[in-house]
């Protein structure tokens, strides 16, 4: 899944391409994918791209006049892509009502001006990817509810602070809550806790307050440095980059970069964390929440 750094990557790369141009033709061809119905898709033919942000894992993409516009939100969820082509097919977009495919299938096609133009697609069975076009961002309430974005100002170690007292969580599940902090998912979340020499299982409310301001340094730090990462990468190199730069994540069996010791995983129901025993846990192995209860 794309995360904070992807995602703001895939945002420079799409405003780069898309701003000042016409949309031409926007398709939805997965029906599934597409979650509003008013305004319609069509709402945004003939409209000029006035630019493409990013909220959280959100992108949105921006047509129309001031005071009517149009907002092209989507979420790549799990299997989601955005795929460019300089020269987009004209051919017709035969909408499809579901499907099992689990190859990368067509969800939507946006066509420019120039010729150009992306398609968003969507790999394996489980399609998750979400397609909205509102008038507002808030109008889909995960973009209305999310938390503070962890590269803005107001992210400061007094307000990470607050949100770890706020209840006693495992601090893996704090950083993954997108209602608290906006952008960072499972492959992030474990490369932070990693920096900051912390286990995922650690209580919140247990942090000192040196410790939590480390935690806040290694959020900063670690997403900084793979937002510059991914900077300027075309869209189909962004994964590559995120497998290349992960520590820990993904990288079970694997040497620790820093101390050397392997790299060791949880697995739990549909996903996977990985940690060095080692950097963050005192030597200490986590149970499998498979076999048994989590250890602190």
């Amino acid at each position: 899944m794309p995360e904070l750094p992807e995602v703001q990557a895939l945002a420079e790369f799409l405003d780069a391409r898309t701003s000042g141009h016409r949309v031409v033709a926007a398709d939805v061809a997965a029906i599934a994918a597409l979650k509003t119905f008013d305004p319609p898709v069509t709402a945004l033919v003939g409209q000029e791209v006035r630019g493409v942000a990013r909220h959280g894992k959100w992108l949105d993409l921006t047509a129309g006049p001031d005071g009517d516009q149009v907002h092209l939100l989507f979420h790549l969820s799990r299997g989601g892509w955005v795929r460019w082509s300089d020269q987009a097919p004209t051919t017709p977009v035969r909408p499809r009502m579901g499907g099992s495919s689990r190859g990368s299938a067509l969800a939507l096609r946006v066509r420019l001006d120039d010729g150009a133009g992306f398609d968003l697609t969507e790999a394996g069975t489980r399609k998750r990817l979400a397609v909205h076009v509102v008038r507002d961002p808030r109008e889909v309430e995960q973009v209305a509810t999310l938390g503070v974005d962890p590269l803005s100002d107001d992210f400061t170690p007094e307000a990470l602070a607050a949100l770890m007292q706020e209840r006693n969580q495992q601090v893996k599940g704090l950083l993954r809550d997108q209602r608290a902090i906006a952008g960072i998912g499972n492959a992030y979340s474990d490369e932070i806790l990693h920096v900051a020499k912390v286990s995922p299982f650690k209580l919140t409310r247990s942090f000192t307050p040196p410790e939590a301001a480390a935690l806040h340094d290694a959020v900063a730090t670690t997403l900084r440095d793979a937002v510059a990462a991914s900077s300027g990468k075309p869209a189909k190199e962004l994964k590559d980059a995120k497998r290349a730069g992960m520590r820990v994540h993904g990288r079970t069996g694997e040497a620790c970069p820093v101390c050397g010791d392997v790299v060791r995983e949880v697995s739990f129901a549909d996903r996977s964390l990985q940690y060095c025993a080692t950097c963050q846990t005192g030597g200490q192995v986590l149970a499998d929440r498979r076999m048994s209860r989590l250890l602190k």
